[in-house]
């Protein structure tokens, strides 16, 4: 009964069907794996696309799947170059090598074409493929498909077996869609490598320029800066504790009073003030907005520039031109006064000999004052010219004490009528130096004149200028030092470090520019010297010009 019921299973076919069925069903999963793999290497590629990989890399994470795609023992990605073909990547990395590509190449007829194709070739129209002989070879199928930038051929994918007639149609187009993602992902690193060289660009030139440049947002946050802050500004800077601007910049706990950013936000527009700092420097600052895509203030750029040096030979030249002025006007003067003083003093002379012949002794006397005064007003016509005049030798070998004396003879009239008595405490032997003599006589002039002003504000029974120079060693060099200490009304502590500030002066408008010591320091340092202060509030100051000696 048994046998009877399984011959007619076998006779109905009722076993055949169900192998048929289950060989089918296995036949589906397969194809259904073999597509998620191909979906999972599309996929891949896609995410690659975002990360930044070289195309050797790229292909080497698809070849990794690719066993269980379709068969492949070769991966190529070859591109378009000056007008020839040049296999840019392959997988394995060391498959094999091909210097050129013949006229008949597959490759070069799926390029010419722009139509991906199927071949089959016998190993010697691959002889152009040179295959390492640690791999199986030679090469006997392609699946090769082109390569588009929107409408140009850039290059094409080639993916090869050993095996003969290894791909089918639907493999073929795999291939395409694969070379497809390939070229998207080409441009992608070429459009990823622009945007990054610009952007490193971008930050290096951020970083290179030398004045400090701040992003700041509405809220007063720093965004970047360029690391430029001078060790002068950054007192604040490295002490904050917030990243507020107004904390870094000034120490403060809240936004500064008629703040720029708020300007900017108000109008839209660039604010630009100039700023001075508590060690004395001047700070031109511009703040310009940032607006985004929705035409919105987003932020402010903050630029920092320190002019004190350029604002120092700003007002040298001013004092340059001044001089140029005197110069051309004394001279003017000189040659007007010269004749009718040489008439007065020879005439006085001839006349006081004639009455010392005759033995006219007190008359001769008078004569005698009239010559020295006519002598002397001769030597301050000469000195206010040799002051100031132009196109001084920049250097010349110079008797300090010398110059000194001729800045009295100019001057110590104009302070005596002050009731300032004048005290000369000069260094005898004092070394010669190497110096601008003119320079240093308008150095001398504008202390000597600081002082007087000092002094004529306070009600002292005695008011005394004390002019002296010495010589000093320090650091193992020599130093001429020319001072001048008054018993003035001093200086504050937190007005010392503002002196040499251009523009700055405690005088009223009328009796200062406050020029004159910032121009005197810029002489000094011209000198390779430098100027010292010490000063006492109420008890007077003491200005020490200092210029090296050579030896």
């Amino acid at each position: 009964m048994e046998n009877r019921e399984k011959l007619l299973e076998q006779l109905t076919g009722v076993d055949s069907s169900k192998l048929n069925y289950y060989i089918e069903l296995k036949k589906r999963n397969q194809e259904i794996l073999k597509q998620n793999s191909r979906l999972e290497i599309l996929q891949q590629l896609t995410r690659d696309i975002n990360i930044d990989m070289s195309m050797e890399d790229i292909l080497e994470r698809a070849f990794t799947k690719f066993p269980q795609t379709l068969p492949c023992d070769f991966f190529g990605l070859v591109r378009v170059r000056d007008g020839e073909l040049r296999l840019m990547a392959l997988m394995s990395r060391d498959f094999c090598r091909i210097d050129n590509f013949p006229a008949h190449s597959p490759t070069l007829n799926v390029i010419s074409n722009r139509k991906a194709g199927i071949y089959n070739l016998t190993p010697e129209e691959l002889c152009h493929v040179q295959v390492n002989p640690h791999y199986p070879g030679p090469l006997r199928s392609l699946a090769i498909a082109p390569m588009f930038h929107r409408d140009e051929v850039i290059g094409a994918l080639i993916v090869a077996s050993v095996v003969d007639g290894a791909y089918s149609e639907a493999d073929l187009s795999f291939v395409q869609h694969l070379a497809d993602q390939l070229s998207i992902s080409i441009q992608n690193a070429r459009l990823y490598k622009q945007v990054s060289r610009a952007k490193k660009e971008w930050e290096e030139t951020f970083l290179a320029v030398t004045d400090p440049i701040f992003l700041v947002d509405t809220d007063y946050n720093v965004l970047l800066h360029n690391n430029r802050l001078s060790p002068a500004m950054s007192g604040f800077w490295n002490q904050a504790v917030s990243n507020k601007c107004f904390a870094r910049l000034h120490g403060r706990t809240h936004p500064c009073e008629n703040c720029p950013i708020k300007e900017v936000q108000r109008t839209g527009k660039p604010v630009f003030q100039r700023w001075q700092t508590d060690a004395g420097l001047l700070l031109d600052i511009s703040y310009y907005p940032v607006f985004n895509e929705e035409k919105q203030l987003s932020a402010v750029t903050i630029i920092i520039k320190d002019v004190t040096d350029k604002t120092k030979m700003e007002a040298q030249l001013v004092q340059t031109a001044k001089l140029a002025a005197l110069g051309e006007m004394a001279a003017g003067v000189a040659h007007e006064l010269n004749s009718p003083m040489t008439v007065i003093i020879g005439t006085a002379q001839l006349l006081l000999r004639e009455l010392q012949q005759d033995a006219q002794y007190d008359r001769a006397e008078v004569l005698e004052d009239i010559v020295n005064s006519g002598l002397r007003c001769k030597r301050i016509i000469q000195n206010l010219l040799t002051f100031s005049r132009q196109n001084q030798p920049p250097a010349t070998d110079v008797d300090l004490n010398a110059e000194v004396e001729r800045v009295l003879s100019m001057i110590q009239y104009q302070i005596n009528r002050s009731q300032i008595k004048i005290v000369e405490q000069l260094a005898p032997f004092l070394p010669r130096l190497t110096a601008n003599g003119p320079q240093i006589q308008q150095v001398l002039t504008n202390l000597l004149i600081n002082a007087r002003d000092a002094l004529g504000e306070v009600d002292r029974k005695e008011k005394l200028i004390t002019v002296a120079t010495a010589l000093l060693v320090r650091d193992r060099k020599k130093w001429a030092v020319l001072s001048v200490r008054d018993n003035g009304v001093g200086i504050a502590p937190e007005n010392l470090s503002k002196i040499f500030t251009p523009f700055y002066t405690s005088k009223e408008a009328t009796k200062g520019t406050g020029l004159g010591l910032s121009v005197s320091l810029g002489i000094a340092e011209s000198h390779n010297g430098t100027i010292e202060v010490e000063s006492r509030l109420g008890e007077g100051s003491t200005f020490s010009l200092l210029l090296p000696i050579e030896l």
